[in-house]
């Protein structure tokens, strides 16, 4: 097994380390809402249309001011991304590497900095930002060596005669669109494997954390990147999204998001428009519907309480790995949901900025989409905890725990990405695996249980691309839990894992007669 020496995460209860974050935090607060330029062919670029990025705590708050491009632009990137293809793909994977080897020493130099600017536009706590800022770093550092790996000989069948040889090459122009939950990690690590595989990019951030993608943007352009490999390009989705998709010199598309979005990229991106002379590749993480099972025989009941609540409200539920769903035997079901209510209710509930466990989701859409369910769970079950807005500012809603629902009900299987948590009872084993297996989802789920038997059953028929046995589902680190799911969780890609970087490229073999 390989050691991975992965990024430790700053001790926020230690008063060094929580001064420092606040010391970033003020002065973040000093560089609230600026304007900030596209950044197309090296080259800063605005548009007549503008979109503002609010602090979701304080949505009166403004993180900064972006562009909202259209279609002009989008051609602008997608020809400037084309250009430097032609020479960026030629050079050596150690050169390529170097860009991301010391755009990881800048985000170390700059980590309090970028977790506080995280912790203003999507309303992260300072332990949530803190892991996502080192979860990029380790991407650029895990990416950037797996690069020379695979740029290494590769091992071939001799045969006599002949020379042979197999190495790998970029695809060309890739459209990168990464979500705003996880808006430095996810993003940083689609974007940098990608460019270092020798592809050139244009980046369409979510309009609900532009600063973050700005963010790494300009530590690119710190570190030298040639322009027009790296496109920051913030846009109308509605003007200039389908027409990056269906454009024929867009190679592939790398997307992470909603089942909705992602289907209708995969749809759009299996069209060959004229002038396209390949087939594209649609490398999709779309979300989930994870569910943990609390077996009769755990270890602990209250360890499986303290990992349902920090897999469920972590970051307000608004993860693609989080538990919206557990499912607990009967023997201990009544003990777990009296523990589980009593220690939800026991969150501490504030701004971001306070560093408090529970704060505001991410936007009004995003609240109101929640509300919708909260409203659904009240008609479908019993609504035990929770299930309201808070009337305070910013977006704040209660964490809530439904009981009581048809397996089959709505807030069984929709995903809601938001602090909504479905309790169910099971007669046994069996019953806890069939309803886990419900829906359409596979990305995480989870088994408290010390009877190994039942922990190969669930090895074998809990069908999650990420499985975890007595622990939470949450949390996963580069090249120690590789991430993607199954079904309309997505293509499985598996994002920190040393098969990632081979969605970028494709293979070459070479053969000389001698």
């Amino acid at each position: 097994m390989l050691t991975y020496d992965f990024q430790r995460y700053h001790d926020f209860t230690k008063t060094e380390a929580f001064n420092k974050q606040k010391e970033a935090l003020a002065f973040v607060n000093s560089q609230l809402g600026k304007e900030y330029a596209n950044i197309i062919g090296g080259k800063e670029v605005f548009s007549e249309k503008k979109t503002k990025s609010v602090n979701p705590a304080n949505p009166a708050e403004i993180i900064g001011v972006f562009q909202k491009s259209g279609k002009d632009q989008a051609e602008e990137a997608i020809q400037a991304a084309v250009t430097a293809f032609e020479t960026w793909k030629y050079f050596p994977a150690e050169e390529r590497a170097k860009f991301l080897f010391k755009a990881a020493e800048v985000c170390k130099r700059r980590r309090m900095e970028i977790n506080a600017w995280m912790i203003k536009e999507v309303g992260k706590n300072f332990a949530e930002a803190d892991a996502d800022t080192a979860e990029a770093i380790d991407f650029l550092e895990f990416y950037g060596r797996e690069m020379i790996r695979y740029s290494q000989s590769q091992p071939l069948t001799a045969i006599p005669q002949e020379y042979n040889e197999y190495f790998y090459i970029p695809l060309g122009v890739g459209l990168i669109v990464p979500p705003w939950n996880f808006p430095f990690a996810i993003m940083v690590g689609m974007t940098s494997a990608a460019i270092v595989t020798g592809n050139t990019v244009v980046l369409k951030p979510s309009s609900d954390s532009p600063m973050m993608a700005w963010l790494f943007a300009d530590i690119m352009r710190e570190v030298g990147l040639p322009r027009g490999v790296f496109n920051y390009f913030v846009a109308s989705g509605a003007e200039s999204g389908d027409y990056l998709v269906d454009h024929p010199k867009t190679r592939f598309i790398g997307f992470t998001g909603s089942v909705a979005t992602g289907c209708r990229i995969n749809e759009r991106a299996a069209k060959v428009n004229p002038g396209q002379i390949w087939l594209k590749r649609v490398i999709a993480e779309m979300g989930g519907k994870d569910t943990l099972i609390v077996d009769s025989e755990t270890h602990s009941v209250d360890a499986a309480v303290d990992a349902t609540v920090t897999s469920a409200f972590g970051f307000q539920g608004q993860k693609c790995s989080a538990c919206s769903r557990v499912i607990v035997d009967e023997k201990i079901y009544d003990e777990f949901l009296v523990k589980l209510i009593e220690r939800t209710k026991a969150l501490p509930i504030g701004s971001p900025e306070d560093n408090v466990r529970f704060g505001p989701v991410v936007s009004a859409g995003a609240e109101a989409s929640i509300i919708e369910y909260m409203e659904i769970a009240k008609q479908e079950g019993k609504v035990v905890l929770g299930g309201n807005k808070m009337d305070r500012p910013g977006y704040f809603l209660e964490p809530t725990i439904v009981t009581d629902l048809a397996e089959d009900s709505r807030i069984s299987l929709e995903e809601i990405f938001g602090p909504v948590l479905a309790v169910f009872k099971s007669r046994d084993f069996d019953h806890a695996l069939k309803i886990a297996n419900n829906t359409s989802f596979g990305l995480t789920g989870g088994v408290f249980t010390y009877n190994r038997e039942k922990l190969m059953r669930a090895r074998k028929e809990f069908h999650a691309g990420n499985l975890y046995f007595n622990r939470k589902i949450t949390g996963a680190i580069v090249d120690v839990h590789p991430f993607g799911g199954f079904n309309m969780s997505g293509t499985d890609s598996k994002a920190g894992s040393r098969d990632y970087l081979l969605l970028f490229m494709q293979g070459k073999a070479v053969t000389e007669q001698i």
